[in-house]
């Protein structure tokens, strides 16, 4: 294993060196030419050739370090068929069970955007350089933004169902928390972009910092945190059907348990619900987005 290790350093360190040796050859023999009144000029370099050698080079480490097997991809492609075989024929007598969980997801998905959105409204105002001109607050707000976005939905909730236990509550917290993250970062940067003359000449007029911004900030960045809003619930919708591999509650744990079972015609019912919930909340979320703006 060490020497095959050793071989491919080598093979890579030499293959590497002859492919720039070329790149060099060959941008050096078109950077500059001569024109006829004996001007020399120089060509702009470009960086192409360079970027897909570095592309390339990251290709191969990435395939070695993998261990991707193509072979064994080809081979066990055909089990993905054989499973989605197995689905064509669903248990409809299953949706009973399945119509508790997935009102508990709707719900959690929707208390966490909800509980998020909110939020997010006062953070994003810190975050916002043209709103907050106290470096040191608007720096340490967008710190602990980025140290909110770290983690991704699912590891919150593998937490918080050791702090808090298992099911909805864990699950609606962690959505919370994911929304929380994303949104503020959304209407921070939308913030930023707003023309703030009029709230400077609100202010002027002897109104308070609060009422100014209400009057003419607040109602230029209402359209879009609605929207913003709408799509975070309908993403959470996705992400809240997972949640219960962690055990946060939700479709999730029916997800699982099916799974793990090799109950696909009752995994297949799951899908199908799952998909009419989805597609409905994404029509009626376009729908109100589309009105919003």
């Amino acid at each position: 294993m060490k020497q095959n290790k050793l071989n491919f350093k080598q093979w890579f360190v030499e293959n590497t060196k002859i492919l720039l040796n070329k790149l060099t050859v060959q941008t050096e023999s078109v950077r500059t030419y001569t024109l006829l009144d004996g001007t020399k000029v120089i060509e702009p370099f470009s960086k192409t050739p360079i970027i897909a050698a570095i592309l390339l080079v990251l290709s191969i480490i990435s395939w070695n370090v993998t261990n991707v097997n193509l072979g064994d991809l080809i081979s066990r492609f055909p089990n993905f068929f054989s499973i989605l075989y197995q689905m064509t024929d669903p248990r409809w007598a299953y949706y009973e069970r399945v119509i508790g969980p997935m009102l508990d997801t709707i719900q959690m998905s929707f208390l966490g955007s909800l509980i998020g959105a909110l939020l997010a409204l006062p953070v994003a105002f810190l975050s916002a350089s043209n709103i907050n001109k106290n470096k040191y607050v608007l720096s340490f707000a967008r710190f602990f933004l980025s140290l909110v976005r770290t983690l991704p939905v699912l590891v919150y909730a593998a937490i918080l169902t050791l702090a808090f236990g298992f099911g909805v509550f864990a699950g609606t917290v962690a959505i919370g928390i994911f929304t929380f993250g994303i949104l503020s970062k959304m209407m921070y940067e939308n913030i930023e972009t707003v023309d703030l003359s009029a709230y400077g000449a609100i202010e002027a007029t002897g109104a308070s910092k609060p009422k100014a911004f209400v009057t003419s900030v607040f109602p230029k960045i209402t359209p879009a945190y609605l929207s913003y809003s709408l799509y975070s619930f309908e993403i959470n919708i996705r992400y809240a059907a997972i949640l219960g591999y962690v055990g946060a509650g939700g479709i999730g744990l029916l997800f699982d348990d099916r799974m793990a079972w090799r109950r696909y015609e009752d995994v297949a019912i799951l899908i199908i619900m799952l998909f009419v919930v989805v597609f409905t909340i994404e029509n009626i979320s376009r729908y109100l987005r589309k009105r919003l703006s």
